[in-house]
């Protein structure tokens, strides 16, 4: 999806339905990674305040918004680590494949050690691409289902909330400016939720770098 067009998007008649199922989707299925669940949430907050003007926008209330996103991140998340328990192992043990081998469980692994189950489960939802992965590396490590059910929640609630009522102040607070520039600050929100994956990764290769 495409983040220029994702106010649109939000704007349709189906914009909960679209937005939960993209929260869902990501938090859920390790192959769907990379879906704009950062910058969907804040710009539905925008939306919600009814800060736009480019995009015909049919209302929705932000309540509704910020309950929904919860229980779609939360349920997606717990299939997620349900998928991660039950077929993670044989799909990343197979030495031929390219995209599920086992140095991205050690990888996986390596992140919940570094950081603590609750720390990395929670940190996790920030991080693009890590989002769509944590949850099935936790229940391949066999992380116990009561206790990621629990920082599950946790992280949940930390994750939406924050970006739906941020971006749905900033709408109620710089209403006139978000109006004339909807699309540009998409941009730049899609950018930003980008840059904590491109701090880990500088991160990795810096440290490859001083061992080599």
């Amino acid at each position: 999806m495409s983040f220029v067009n994702l106010a649109s998007v939000l704007g349709s008649n189906y914009a909960l339905v679209i937005a939960f199922g993209i929260l869902f989707l990501e938090t859920a299925l390790p192959l769907i990674i990379g879906l704009p669940g950062d910058t969907l949430l804040l710009t539905g907050g925008v939306i919600a305040a009814g800060a736009s003007k480019d995009v015909t926008v049919h209302h929705f209330n932000v309540t509704e918004l910020a309950i929904g996103a919860f229980f779609a991140a939360a349920i997606g998340s717990q299939i997620g680590h349900y998928l991660g328990w039950t077929f993670g192992v044989k799909v990343f043990n197979k030495p031929e494949s390219k995209i599920f081998s086992a140095e991205k469980l050690l990888v996986a692994e390596k992140y919940v050690t570094k950081y603590g189950r609750g720390k990395a489960i929670i940190l996790g939802r920030f991080v693009p691409v890590v989002r769509g992965l944590i949850n099935p590396a936790c229940g391949m490590i066999k992380i116990p289902f009561k206790v990621f059910a629990y920082w599950n929640v946790i992280g949940a609630i930390i994750w939406t909330q924050s970006l739906v009522w941020i971006g749905f102040a900033a709408g109620k607070t710089f209403a006139s400016f978000i109006q004339n520039n909807l699309t540009k600050i998409v941009l730049l929100v899609a950018v930003l939720t980008i840059l904590p994956l491109a701090w880990e990764i500088f991160k990795e290769w810096r440290s490859r770098k001083h061992l080599s």
